[in-house]
């Protein structure tokens, strides 16, 4: 159970390193910062180009700092702002997701709700459930109703090229663990291979290790390689004895097929056995509910994809929003259709930001500083979604992509805010919170060469001067 509870913890962490830091960590620069130091001198301190920035500080409707605002950029994972306040508009709050068990005396029928969260601890729930309803054996299939959204796994607004890793998972109605699969990686003994698991370990993927472990340092890396066709995850490379265990999170490619093999296992493991095979389907009408299990609450799972920027349930919400209205087979445009119709409520038109894929990872979106803060602004003044909104965030120096941002300076914990990070681009935007009760919104954009560690330097500067 404990080794199931870490795969969640575990593959948000990891959500958390690659989109949010550079793959290799730049060298921080040593600008030395005065206290009266305008945004303007700040960033022509750290190298910054005013004419690759949107930036924007507002105090209520007044501007402390604007340089470019109305001029639109490449966003990053900061459009998880536009996607957040469309989620906060359509979905009451407490809302939940529904993932359903049915049974017709032969086939057993897993229907997917389109819960972003539903994980091995919800697994567990299913399967204790349905060991109390009394079926000991299913003598047919089990059939995955992945019917509430379209079949298309990776959108076209994604980025062009797949990769492998857990932040590019598909996408789909029933899925589970985030659509990935984990492998965890300790030392043996030295000169033997390292000890190395698949988790889930349900029998679909082949593993073949051929890692060693050295007692010096590692002169070759630890490679983890995954065929979804051929079903196998292959480790190589060298782990140094004694170093802590590493995990690696690999999308697989078939949400439908991974979430059915994973409940078999499940359900096996407490003794009820499925007799055929796990393949896609539909419920047919008029069969049986047995086991209905409710998701988090929705903004416990906002807070999971804004702390963490995950793209994933960044999708996942903007499916929903177009299954909402009623509709089966719902698609991701329909569900940014939803979102730019919000945004149109509150007055934004593409003039002020076009959004294309609800995650930020894309570089087709565009949007102002000046529109994401009327986006934040027009959250703060609603008290219905304000709270959840601002909880969802990470906390400077405290937690998420921010946890070791502005550490130990005035602005921790007194700032809140998305991070945002592509090739090219570095964003921030969110709230700053002043000792006299006053909350500045804040939305920072940059396209441009200048390394993102800089560039990122010079945001937290700016937010410390305004707080001072």
């Amino acid at each position: 159970m404990k080794s199931q509870k870490k795969i969640a913890q575990q593959l948000v962490l990891f959500v958390i390193v690659l989109l949010n830091f550079s793959l290799a960590e730049a060298k921080k620069s040593k600008v030395k910062i005065a206290k009266n130091d305008s945004a303007a001198t700040i960033l022509k301190k750290h190298g910054i180009e005013q004419s690759h920035l949107s930036l924007q500080i507002k105090n209520d409707e007044d501007d402390v700092v604007s340089i470019n605002a109305y001029e639109k950029k490449i966003p990053a994972s900061v459009s998880k702002i536009l996607t957040s306040y469309a989620v906060l508009k359509k979905f009451p709050l407490g809302f939940k997701f529904h993932t359903n068990v049915y049974f017709d005396k032969k086939n057993m029928y897993l229907k997917g709700g389109g819960d972003p969260g539903f994980v091995s601890e919800n697994m567990w729930y299913l399967t204790n459930e349905l060991t109390r309803s009394g079926i000991t054996e299913v003598p047919g299939d089990l059939v995955v109703d992945d019917t509430r959204f379209d079949h298309i796994r990776f959108d076209e607004s994604r980025e062009d090229q797949r990769v492998d890793r857990a932040y590019d998972s598909p996408i789909g109605a029933m899925s589970f663990n985030w659509n990935a699969v984990n492998v965890f990686v300790r030392p043996g003994t030295a000169g033997q291979a390292a000890k190395v698991y698949i988790d889930p370990d349900n029998g679909h993927f082949e593993l073949r290790n051929s890692t060693k472990t050295v007692a010096g340092a590692t002169k070759k890396e630890l490679v983890v390689s995954i065929s979804n066709s051929e079903k196998w995850i292959s480790v190589s490379g060298e782990v140094q004895a004694g170093a802590p265990e590493k995990g690696i999170f690999k999308s697989i490619n078939d949400p439908e097929l991974w979430s059915g093999i994973n409940l078999k296992l499940f359900l096996k493991q407490r003794g009820i056995e499925i007799k055929g095979q796990v393949r896609a389907g539909k419920v047919p009408a008029g069969t049986d509910l047995i086991v209905s299990v409710e998701s988090k609450n929705l903004s416990y799972i906002l807070a999971d994809m804004n702390k963490f920027s995950n793209n994933f349930v960044a999708e996942m919400f903007t499916k929903n929003l177009a299954a909402s209205e009623n509709r089966t087979n719902a698609s991701l445009k329909e569900g940014v259709d939803v979102i730019r119709t919000e945004l149109s409520h509150i007055g934004l038109t593409t003039r002020d930001v076009e959004v294309f894929n609800p995650s930020g990872f894309t570089r087709h979106n565009r949007v102002s500083a000046q529109a994401l803060n009327k986006v934040l602004l027009a959250l703060k003044n609603d008290f219905t979604t304000y709270p959840t909104f601002l909880e969802s965030l990470p906390i400077a120096g405290v937690d998420g992509t921010l946890k070791r941002r502005m550490k130990n300076t005035v602005a921790q914990g007194w700032v809140r805010a998305k991070t945002g990070y592509l090739d090219g681009v570095v964003s921030l935007a969110g709230y700053a919170g002043r000792k006299d009760g006053s909350v500045l919104t804040f939305s920072f954009l940059y396209n441009g060469p200048r390394d993102e560690a800089i560039v990122r330097e010079a945001f937290d500067q700016i937010l410390i001067s305004s707080l001072q």
